[in-house]
């Protein structure tokens, strides 16, 4: 795993989790979250958009960190890292494409929510798991629990993330950074509102600053 590339997102602290539409709304969405101090995202694969919307993230922005998340087949992992993603993210376990990843020297976080999930990922000689649906699977208190026999993994958080309870996520140490995307609410992109965009990004950079 690239540790560089991990430090620099624990750095950042926030992932802001995106799903694109349109390949052309790109250049603008990633101007709004680097402008707004976030110059990382994970870009979902949800959406025919997301191989192109990668690779124009990688080529526009050379300075941001941009990565694929919703990946669950080796076919998308291949589309991802041609497009030129820098991690990847799967909200559960695919050997085939964890080992995929681990050929290609690609930083992957795998989802993992139970202890055999995260055994599993250990298996692999990996440190960080994705928790999701965060909320859903009882959050913080689950992600305490599974800390205590696995004392070497850290969590990715996402699902149900806010400006309300990221800060509390946060405060444990083995939170890796927290995905999120109420900054970048679909409707926030659809309607062009990058201002509010940047508006949110910079507050939320603020408030996990303070």
């Amino acid at each position: 795993m690239n540790n560089n590339l991990l430090q620099q997102i624990e750095k950042y602290k926030i992932v802001p989790v995106v799903k694109v539409e349109r390949a052309g709304d790109t250049g603008r969405l990633c101007e709004a979250l680097s402008t707004g101090g976030l110059p990382v995202a994970e870009i979902t694969f949800r959406t025919p958009a997301a191989r192109e919307a990668i690779s124009a993230a990688v080529k526009e922005f050379p300075q941001m960190i941009v990565g694929a998340g919703t990946i669950v087949n080796v076919e998308q992992a291949k589309m991802a890292v041609d497009a030129g993603a820098q991690f990847l993210v799967s909200p559960g376990i695919s050997h085939k494409v964890i080992e995929y990843a681990l050929n290609q020297n690609i930083m992957i976080f795998p989802g993992a929510c139970t202890p055999t999930e995260v055994m599993r990922i250990m298996e692999y000689g990996l440190s960080v798991a994705k928790f999701f649906p965060a909320q859903q699977y009882g959050g913080l208190s689950t992600i305490k629990a599974l800390s205590a026999p696995f004392s070497d993994i850290r969590f990715m958080p996402t699902g149900g993330i806010s400006a309300a309870n990221v800060k509390e996520y946060l405060a444990f140490p083995k939170i890796a950074a927290c995905g999120g995307s109420w900054m970048v609410r679909p409707e926030l992109i659809a309607e062009g509102r990058y201002d509010e965009i940047r508006r949110l990004t910079e507050e939320a950079v603020g408030l996990v600053g303070e």
